[in-house]
């Protein structure tokens, strides 16, 4: 099984505007979490290595296989960044692992005909946003992707549209959708707690030094 690109992307950070990179297609709708990340990987202390269990058993399933390996596999996907799923993607448990392997894998941006919240949740919390679209904008881009691997796919998240440019299809463009709460706090970083936090250091210390609790703890 092919690991993670050797190159990682810099984890999202600050206000996520847009993304361009070259996208890899998972077919199929209500594609769960347990196929996303098998539960065996759930035994881990920290999230760093999780790329390598990124569609595990699909991956396994596929090897050797008369249609090629799995998307996550192929040579001409290492690389990828952009991830174009069908319907309900990322159904099933809460578990916050199976954006945790995406992104580690690469992936820093979805595109898909619909999301389950808690899935959707996830990817927000880490700065990686996913996108509806209709099912026949996904499936034009699941084609162009499959026709030519190097397609480049442009997210723009202020104007809520993708361009794709590909030498077979040439430059395509479709609208997506994103609820105006998660689009906010994308184009405003506020999707980043931890960030935030670490912004206000100094409001933080001082309440802190005020409260007896904390201050005073030991004394």
């Amino acid at each position: 099984m092919a690991a993670s690109p050797s190159e990682p992307r810099p984890f999202p950070s600050g206000p996520v505007l847009r993304h361009r990179g070259e996208a890899v297609a998972v077919v199929g709708s209500d594609i769960d979490t347990d196929r996303i990340i098998p539960a065996r990987f759930l035994k881990c202390i920290t999230f760093e290595g999780l790329a390598a269990g990124a569609f595990a058993d699909d991956r396994a399933e596929r090897a050797g296989h008369t249609d090629g390996p799995h998307p996550f596999d192929r040579p001409e996907h290492q690389g990828a960044s952009v991830l174009v799923v069908n319907r309900n993607f990322g159904c099933g448990s809460s578990r916050e692992h199976a954006p945790q392997a995406l992104l580690r894998w690469g992936i820093r941006a979805l595109i898909g005909e619909s999301f389950a919240e808690i899935f959707f949740g996830n990817c927000l919390a880490l700065g990686i946003p996913c996108l509806s679209a209709g099912a026949d904008a996904v499936h034009a881009i699941q084609q162009a992707v499959a026709a030519d691997p190097g397609a480049v796919v442009e997210l723009d998240l202020e104007s809520l549209e993708v361009v794709l440019e590909s030498e077979a299809a040439g430059e395509n463009r479709w609208p997506v959708f994103l609820d105006p709460g998660p689009h906010h706090m994308l184009l405003s970083g506020q999707w980043d707690a931890t960030g935030q936090l670490l912004a206000h250091e100094e409001e933080l210390t001082a309440t802190a030094q005020r409260l007896p609790y904390l201050s005073r703890f030991g004394a």
